[in-house]
């Protein structure tokens, strides 16, 4: 089955955003390095991206952003999903008034807008890097939970997981040999997508200034910086949002891409 250029093209465009965030170094220079010679310069031959405020590469920035903005993504969605499949196999599992109250936890958390929630538990915390990937995880961690407790109401009823119980096999050893097998396939394919919705959540609350602080160049951060430049020197904000932009869709069109392939349906 031949896969859509599209998707190629979203495959390739994360491809450099790894590249991006594990080496660097192969990619740009010092993205702390200014100069006041070149401040605010167009872009060209020398800084594809133009530069910024104080003369730094806002290219250079970008790419050494992508290791900030693409970290906290992931760390931000391995807490949701880690947190997310245990509750939400504990739900399944549970009994009809504990799935009731750890369901009704998932309902009021998914009540609120995420950048809402996220901003809530970053007041209480604080801002800073750390604040910000708890916020997110715990954010988002809601959707995973409830497709992992609808997996584990059919893996329960299974005939093979019937079996095992009639053998004698203990709770534990019926989770992590049956239950936990057959209730991750969607995640993976979830947390891909799910990737995408943290990296704009991250953005957006660096922006805010909850992020990783100056002068670090994060994604979310460079928007901000480059806001109050935008009728002499739009590139220094619209560049990186550009970036931004295009992460989240190469992670949405790739992510849908793998979802319809694990449902065997056509793709295109």
């Amino acid at each position: 089955m031949a896969i859509r250029p599209g998707v190629l093209a979203a495959a390739a465009f994360l491809g450099l955003a790894a590249v991006a965030a594990a080496v660097p170094s192969l990619l740009s220079g010092d993205p702390l390095a200014a100069d006041p010679l070149h401040v605010l310069q167009a872009p060209s031959a020398a800084h594809w991206f133009g530069t910024d405020q104080l003369g730094r590469d806002v290219f250079d920035r970008v790419v050494h952003g992508a290791r900030h903005s693409l970290a906290i993504g992931l760390a931000a969605t391995t807490i949701a999903v880690t947190a997310g499949v245990l509750l939400g196999v504990l739900a399944g599992l549970s009994h009809r008034y504990a799935d009731e109250a750890i369901t009704r936890g998932f309902d009021a958390l998914s009540a609120f807008p995420l950048l809402l929630l996220a901003l809530l538990f970053i007041a209480i915390a604080g801002p800073g890097t750390v604040s910000l990937i708890i916020a997110i995880g715990i954010a988002t961690l809601p959707h995973y939970a409830r497709v992992v407790r609808a997996q584990t109401f059919v893996v329960r009823r299974a005939g093979y997981v019937t079996q095992a119980v009639a053998y004698g096999g203990s709770r534990a050893r019926l989770v992590v040999r049956h239950v936990l097998p057959n209730v991750l396939g969607p995640v993976p394919v979830l947390a891909m997508i799910g990737l995408g919705e943290a990296v704009l959540a991250a953005a957006g609350l660096s922006f805010l200034g909850m992020g990783p602080q100056p002068p670090s160049p994060e994604w979310g951060a460079m928007l901000s910086d480059g806001r109050g430049y935008l009728r002499i020197a739009w590139w220094a904000s619209v560049l990186p949002g550009l970036i931004v932009t295009l992460t989240v869709i190469s992670l949405t069109v790739t992510g849908r891409h793998l979802q319809h392939r694990f449902e065997g349906r056509d793709p295109r």
